[in-house]
């Protein structure tokens, strides 16, 4: 077998194993971490533990490290924002795919250029300050927004382009207002690549600790923060296995939202960012 035959053959299993690797490898780490005892976990290492304590420590998380309030704090700055950039996303996006114009390209270029520039911190405070809206979830969700309605309309853009538009133009001879035809025709054929959307802007927002320690840290807590405020005041010093534990209640409710909206999302990326 000429090497050239044998790369192409082992070329699947090295990517598979590469990418599981890799990704499997880290999640092993935590989860048997977050199931071991203080005294095994004050080395985190891949090996398992003697004996399980994942249920219990999980229950010491919860009670002892507030976890159901700072959820409720990740739940008030999360939804409106998801829900915000999904919908003047998803409408931008509609507007600039079907309207192929100059200023509509300047303006999609100028939109998606959010992916790759990084808001400046400093400014984004002082300006929700002469706004009053420092300290506040208002704040949060219009700084999230900001900066994820870049990716909703890099997503979205392509994928309207690969709808008909004859499906509208059906709708506004039957009478549709433009209004009638994005809600009823337009909206339920984004379901896929909306999906995408969603659990990279949820995966976004619900694991960010450094823009939510700026605008609203101190006065309102979420997960991450929550994690970063008990681990600095010593509760979980040196408790590793609390610590691991947290990150397994924290990643939770995202792993839930993959596991349903799988493969919505897979046909999102592939229809919206490819095409």
């Amino acid at each position: 077998m000429s090497d050239a035959r044998l790369w192409t053959w082992l070329q699947p299993a090295v990517t598979v194993a590469l990418v599981a690797g890799s990704i499997g490898i880290p999640l092993w780490l935590v989860l048997v971490t977050a199931a071991k005892s203080r005294g095994e976990a004050l080395t985190p290492d891949l090996s398992p533990p003697t004996e399980w304590h994942l249920l219990e420590n999980l229950g010491q998380v919860w009670a002892d490290g507030e976890v159901p309030r700072a959820a409720l704090g990740s739940l008030l700055v999360v939804a409106p924002s998801v829900a915000g950039v999904l919908l003047f996303g998803s409408m931008a996006a509609w507007i600039l795919a079907r309207r192929a114009t100059r200023l509509n390209a300047v303006l999609y270029a100028l939109a998606i250029s959010g992916i790759v520039l990084p808001p400046a911190v400093v400014t984004v405070v002082l300006l929700l300050r002469q706004l009053g809206l420092a300290g506040t979830a208002v704040g949060m969700i219009g700084v999230y927004m900001g900066i994820y309605l870049s990716t909703v309309i890099f997503f979205v853009t392509g994928f309207v382009r690969t709808i008909p538009a004859s499906l509208e133009e059906a709708a506004e001879m039957d009478g549709a207002s433009p209004v009638k035809v994005f809600w009823l025709v337009v909206l339920p054929l984004l379901r896929p690549v909306l999906a995408t959307a969603t659990i990279l802007v949820c995966l976004y927002v619900w694991n960010d600790v450094f823009y939510a320690f700026f605008v609203i840290g101190g006065r309102l807590d979420t997960l991450p923060l929550n994690l970063f405020r008990v681990a600095s005041a010593g509760l979980y010093l040196d408790n590793w296995h609390l610590i691991f534990a947290y990150v397994v209640l924290m990643s939770l409710p995202l792993i839930v939202v993959f596991a349903v909206a799988q493969r919505k999302i897979i046909s999102g990326i592939t229809s919206g960012a490819v095409k």
